[in-house]
């Protein structure tokens, strides 16, 4: 049989599309203009605690480029089976930009739930993006899954999909590269509107939909929640995962 059918080889039971992907992230946002580290409080940055009797291990990595307010690179791993990669880089609403996300969810048996997309933060995606996802090739990045009812944040382009072989998932790292590349054509191209102008207000207000959007995701908070604590995971979500865009009179 051909390997390339097959899901990915496992070390120690893990699954390696995490690894792989984040490496792909990294790669993408290191080259981004003005790349600055942002500063993460320690209680935040790495993270230890336990769910079900297994330890809970969290690492996240925060950054800042130009036209772009953060970057934030989350890795998880939960005992010997599940790792899940979580990635959003959030605009400056300054600049006509989108969010783009990535999410990973992997175990020993396979990739459950595999998602990438920029995501408007106004009425439509810029054109320049828009075109750009357009010209994209399609690659077959398996099963296409189910929206959550809260996924009305997301561009026509989202894929959800359960890739189910090593041909996929490596299919899929390389989607997530081409949309970064997508994005990272933009950062460059754009420039930044006045703090008080009608679109970088009109940006603001949809970054704040598209967090309090994500924050529906109860599944997220009840995991924070059993293996730490409610007000911990209040915390989490608001101040590190999905927090409130800036005003634009304080946008930097």
């Amino acid at each position: 049989m051909d390997p390339a059918a097959q899901p990915a080889a496992r070390t120690g039971g893990l699954h390696p599309l995490v690894d792989a992907l984040a490496e792909r992230i990294r790669q993408c946002r290191d080259a981004l203009p003005e790349l600055q580290p942002l500063q993460v409080d320690p209680a935040l940055e790495a993270v230890s605690g336990r769910l079900d009797g297994e330890d809970l291990f969290i690492r996240n990595e925060l950054h800042r480029a130009r036209g772009l307010r953060k970057l934030h690179l989350e890795t998880a791993r939960l005992g010997a089976g599940l790792q899940i990669l979580h990635c959003v880089f959030f605009p400056d609403p300054r600049y006509d930009l989108p969010v783009f996300g990535a999410d990973i969810v992997a175990g020993p048996a396979g990739v459950s739930a595999a998602i990438v997309d920029l995501s408007p933060v106004d009425a439509h995606l810029p054109p320049a993006i828009e075109a750009g996802l357009t010209a994209l090739p399609r690659r077959e990045v398996g099963a296409v899954r189910d929206l959550p009812p809260w996924g009305t944040i997301f561009s026509p382009h989202v894929l959800f999909v359960r890739p189910g072989s090593a041909a996929e998932e490596s299919a899929f790292v390389e989607t997530v590269a081409d949309r970064l590349g997508v994005l990272s054509d933009g950062v460059r191209a754009c420039c930044a509107h006045g703090s008080d102008d009608p679109a970088t207000v009109r940006r603001w207000h949809g970054q704040l939909h598209y967090c309090r959007n994500q924050k529906q995701n109860d599944k997220t908070r009840r995991v924070l929640e059993k293996a730490f604590d409610p007000l911990w995971a209040a915390r989490y979500i608001e101040e590190l995962l999905f927090d409130d865009p800036p005003a634009p009179s304080s946008s930097a």
